[in-house]
């Protein structure tokens, strides 16, 4: 049965989200665990397994299995290995465990001391002794940020999962210890905010994974209601075995998958089949390979994802395509109040005409009168406030402001620094901004003369005609790939931050021919992504299918 019992304050506390029962039968399903194998011959970990939503599938199959095989329970003593944080969740689970396996006509007390040996409490990520016994690794993770987490357990947590970097979710640890406890050929397989694929917080498990395992699936379910409750967790399955990496499947879902297309999805992917599926409700194929090392694993159908491939082996990432090609953030003052402003009364040297991201909004750079107040010289350094008498009253009227900032407070003597140094060169040198958040790729030319603002990223370059450079990043060839690999906001939103536009691939501009330049440079001045795209799928070599596909009513739902 589908488990359906509110989740109790202390479970919101925990991260605790529950499965529907369908998506918990796939999960099993992708991992090989199955009734045409002997499952009491296997060892299946659950490592937090909070009200049953996995155990009791799991130990229905298992049940049908032990019969199938003429098994007793007792031979099935060390087959499921269940742990959670919470007593509560202990004692459901046990009970559900009990009544299944009585409800299979395995005897009451036998059952309840099965269910016993199966579900203890514990830490997962602090256990000890862990081997790499297990068969299967399957599960739905607490989401909770490592930074929620009382101090004490934090560090012992870092200590024992040493991929759990930075402001990781902890599930991150439980990947680690879920795959650190796979034996060769073991699968993990767990439903999980794929965030840590796309954020710089993952880099150390994907290195792991890279190194040891392969990832068999990767299942994108954003918009399918897969849970218990409605939940913002962005979620993919991901089904990971220790090994050599193999070929790969990669598929994406709707809002309408349900539990039939779970079940066709999972005949396609266990029979192996090689052609691509893609319909209104689920997409589906299978590249020869995954991406390698810690770099950012990109997301998408399977186009898009054979598309990014094509051009990752062709083609040079945008800083390294031209002499001087580099990818920045604007300026990040910790106090816009004081430092942004139209008219402050400091000397005109120590302004710098600002960029803001609603400059930006019609496509043309429209400036809107915003300064920076500048307290840097040329060189990099805090300039001295008795050679600025307008600048150091102006300061020091908004002292108590200023010195609040974290960065104040790190630099007591430095309390009227921006968080950011300021490069006054960099306001006159031409460059294409991006707004951090937008629906599609839209870079806007600032010719020279203004600084940009912290929510602006820019692009600048010696060796790019910029309006040729601007169409290539105008098309959809780059919205699809920063889409690929960017942690999209709702409703679709990209981000255009310089960690995803550092992982564009584009040709070299002498390698396009006068024409597509001509078209890319008009296309950008038009602001045509259609006439952009076609000019850039040509610069790229591209397939025709990939023109149809880019420039397709379809493209958007990609």
């Amino acid at each position: 049965m589908t488990q359906t019992a509110a989740i109790p304050l202390a479970a919101v506390k925990h991260g605790e989200v529950f499965t529907k029962r369908w998506v918990v039968e796939l999960i099993l399903d992708m991992v090989g665990y199955t009734l045409d194998r002997d499952l009491s011959s296997l060892q299946a970990v659950e490592p937090a397994c909070g009200r049953g939503a996995f155990l009791l599938p799991l130990t229905e199959r298992l049940s049908a299995s032990a019969r199938e095989q003429g098994k007793t329970l007792s031979d099935l003593a060390d087959s499921v290995r269940a742990f959670d944080l919470l007593p509560e969740n202990v004692d459901v689970s046990r009970e559900l465990v009990r009544h299944a396996l009585v409800q299979d006509g395995w005897d009451k007390e036998e059952a309840a001391t099965l269910a016993e040996k199966w579900v203890s409490q514990g830490d997962y990520l602090l256990g000890t002794g862990e081997t790499a016994s297990a068969d299967v690794v399957v599960g739905n993770p607490p989401y909770i940020r490592l930074e929620d987490v009382p101090a004490g357990r934090m560090a012992a947590y870092r200590s024992v999962c040493p991929t759990m970097t930075g402001r990781a979710d902890i599930y991150v640890g439980f990947i680690e210890r879920g795959l650190r406890a796979l034996k060769p050929g073991g699968s993990l397989g767990f439903i999980v905010a794929d965030r840590w694929m796309r954020n710089q917080y993952g880099r150390n498990l994907r290195e792991l994974i890279a190194a040891k395992f392969s990832v068999d699936a990767s299942v994108q379910m954003h918009d399918v209601d897969a849970f218990e409750d409605q939940v913002a967790a962005y979620p993919a399955i991901s089904v990971i075995r220790r090994g050599q990496q193999g070929s790969a499947v990669v598929a994406n879902t709707t809002k309408v998958f349900g539990q039939k297309d779970a079940h066709n999805f999972s005949t396609w992917y266990r029979t192996g089949q090689e052609d691509a599926v893609a319909n209104d409700r689920w997409e589906a194929g299978r590249l020869p390979h995954w991406f390698e090392g810690g770099d950012l694993w990109p997301s998408g159908s399977p186009a898009l994802l054979a598309m990014i491939e094509e051009l990752n082996e062709k083609f040079v990432l945008l800083e390294e395509s031209a002499p001087q090609t580099r990818i920045g953030i604007g300026v990040a003052t910790g106090a816009d109040a004081v430092f942004v402003a139209k008219d402050p009364p400091v000397e005109q040297d120590r302004l710098l005409p600002l960029s803001m991201t609603a400059d930006t909004r019609t496509g043309e750079l429209v400036w809107s009168g915003h300064l920076l107040v500048n307290p840097w010289d040329e060189n990099g350094n805090l300039v001295q406030l008795q050679d600025w008498p307008k600048l150091a009253a102006y300061l020091r009227k908004n002292r108590a402001a200023l010195e609040g900032r974290s960065v104040a407070r790190r630099h007591p003597s430095a309390w009227y620094r921006t968080i950011d140094k300021v490069a006054p060169s960099l306001a006159g040198r031409p460059k294409l901004l991006f707004p951090d958040m937008k629906l599609a790729s839209r870079p806007v030319l600032d010719q020279g003369g203004l600084y940009p603002h912290h929510n602006l990223y820019y692009v600048t370059s010696e060796g790019w005609d910029l309006r040729v450079l601007g169409g290539l990043l105008f098309s959809r060839v780059v919205e699809a790939t920063i889409g690929a690999y960017c942690v999209k906001m709702r409703g679709g939103t990209l981000r255009f931050q310089a960690q995803y536009l550092r992982r564009v691939r584009v040709p070299r501009p002498e390698s396009i021919s006068t024409k597509d330049a001509e078209e890319l440079s008009l296309a950008f001045e038009n602001r045509d992504s259609e006439a952009a795209t076609r000019a850039a799928v040509r610069a790229y070599g591209l397939s025709p299918n990939h023109e149809k596909w880019l420039t397709g009513p379809a493209f958007r739902g990609l």
